[in-house]
C-alpha cells in the first residue's frame, strides 16, 4: 500500500470518539474508510455514530490531522498495517473488536508466526522472575515468539528471556505511542525487541500511557497468541483482565501456580483452580496447542530406532542399563523375575526401574509387571 493510502486508516484512529469497536463497525458498512469520509452526515448518523463524532468526520478534519501523523511515522521508521493487509495478524482479526490500524517499529513479518503470551504483576517475587525468563526461553527456543507489554516487572522478565535464547524474538504491545519508551528503565530492551522482534500499538505516534490505555492494551496481548500465561498477579491485576479476555477469545489459559503466602500468587491459584493448565515448564505450554502447530513447533525426530536406543543406553547407569536390557516392547516381566536373573539386590532393582520409569523409558503394569516403552 502506498503511504497515502494510510491516510483514510490513520484519520478514523484519529477522530475523537470514535475508538476501535466503532471504527470497525463503520468500515463493514462503508467498505473503505474512502467510502466513510465521503459519505453524508445522514448515512453516517444512520449507523448510530454519537453526533459530534458523525459531525467530526463529515467535517474530514481528521484527514488533516493524518497527514501529519503520517510523516511522524515515517520519521520514525514505523510501518502501517491496515487489517485488509496479509501482514495484519490473522488471530487478531478473530476478537471482538480488533484494531483498524496497528503501528509497527521492527519485523512485521513476525506478526502472523505461533506466539504465546506471557503476562504478570510489575512486582514479581524472585520466583516469579526467574520463572518468566526461564518460561519465555524455552518456549522461544521450540520456535514460539513471545508476546507480552514491555511493562517492568514480569513482561521485562518474559521479554529478557526470549531475548536470550539464541534464536528467539519477541513482540512488545505497548499502551502508548511506538515512539514514547515506557517505562524508562526498560529502553535497553526496547532497543533489541526494535532489532529483534516488533513492537505495535494501535495508539497514535507520542501517545501519552495513560492508565486507560492498558486495558484496551490487553485485549491485543490476548487476542495475538494461542495462549496467554499467567506468571504472577495479585487479586485485581491487568494480568487477570489479560486471561479473561484471553478465554472471551476461546484462547488457551496457563497459570504458574506460586506460593499461597504471597498476594502475587492469587492470580494464577485462582485461575487454576477455575481450571486454567498448570504450567510446571515449556512442556506443560506446547502439549496444548493444537497438533499441526506442535507438529511444526518439534519436528518428528529422524535418527532411526537402532541410532536413539544407542543414544539411550550410554546416558543409563550400570544397574539402569542391565535392568533396561532385560526388558522387552511387547511382553512384560515381573519385579521378582527380574531381580533373580538380574543379580541385583530388590532395593537396586526397585530404585532403577522408578528412574527408567521416571525418564520414560519403561512402563509399569498393574501386577508389578515392566515392560519396555517402544522409543
Amino acid at each position: 500500500m502506498e503511504p497515502d493510502q494510510y491516510l483514510g486508516w490513520l484519520a478514523l484512529a484519529l477522530t475523537p470518539g470514535l475508538g476501535a469497536r466503532m471504527a470497525g463497525k463503520l468500515l463493514r458498512a462503508f467498505g473503505s474508510p474512502t467510502a466513510i469520509f465521503s459519505a453524508s452526515l445522514t448515512s453516517l448518523e444512520a449507523n448510530q455514530l454519537p453526533a459530534a463524532v458523525a459531525q467530526a468526520i463529515h467535517s474530514r478534519q481528521p484527514l488533516n490531522a493524518a497527514a501529519k501523523e503520517l510523516a511522524q511515522a515515517e520519521a520514525a521508521q514505523c510501518r502501517l498495517v491496515t487489517w485488509d493487509e496479509p501482514q495484519y495478524p490473522q488471530l487478531l482479526r478473530e476478537i471482538y473488536d480488533p484494531p483498524p490500524l496497528l503501528y509497527v517499529k521492527g519485523n512485521a513479518e513476525l506478526l502472523n508466526r505461533h506466539a504465546i503470551s506471557i503476562v504478570g504483576t510489575r512486582r514479581p517475587t524472585p520466583y516469579g522472575n526467574q520463572m518468566a525468563e526461564r518460561l519465555a526461553r524455552d518456549l522461544a527456543d521450540r520456535g514460539l515468539v513471545i508476546v507480552s507489554g514491555l511493562a517492568r516487572g514480569i513482561d521485562a522478565c518474559a521479554h529478557k528471556g526470549a531475548l536470550s535464547s539464541a534464536t528467539g524474538v519477541t513482540i512488545g504491545i505497548l499502551g502508548c505511542g511506538v515512539d514514547v519508551i515506557y517505562p524508562k528503565e526498560n529502553r535497553k530492551i526496547f532497543a533489541e525487541i526494535e532489532q529483534r522482534g516488533a513492537i505495535i500499538s494501535e495508539f497514535p505516534m507520542g501517545a501519552f500511557p495513560a492508565p486507560q490505555n492498558f486495558p484496551i492494551r490487553n485485549r491485543l496481548i490476548a487476542g495475538m497468541a494461542r495462549g496467554v500465561v499467567v506468571v504472577e498477579g495479585a487479586q485485581y491485576s491487568g494480568s487477570l483482565i489479560t486471561a479473561r479476555l484471553a478465554m472471551e477469545s476461546s484462547r488457551e489459559v496457563f497459570a504458574v501456580p506460586g506460593n499461597v503466602t504471597q498476594p502475587v500468587a492469587f492470580g494464577p491459584n485462582q485461575l487454576i483452580k477455575q481450571g486454567a493448565k498448570l504450567v510446571a515448564s515449556w512442556e506443560d505450554v506446547i502439549e496444548e496447542l493444537p497438533t499441526p502447530i506442535r507438529a511444526e513447533l518439534l519436528p518428528v525426530e529422524t535418527t532411526d530406532g537402532a541410532a536413539r536406543a544407542s543414544l539411550v543406553e550410554q546416558s543409563l547407569g550400570p544397574a539402569e542399563k542391565a535392568l533396561y536390557a532385560m526388558l522387552e516392547v511387547d511382553s512384560s516381566r515381573h519385579v521378582d523375575d527380574l531381580v533373580e536373573h538380574s543379580g541385583l539386590s530388590s532395593s537396586e532393582v526397585l530404585s532403577s526401574l522408578f528412574e527408567l520409569e521416571m525418564k520414560g523409558l519403561v512402563q509399569q503394569l498393574p501386577g508389578k509387571q515392566f515392560l519396555k516403552v517402544l522409543l
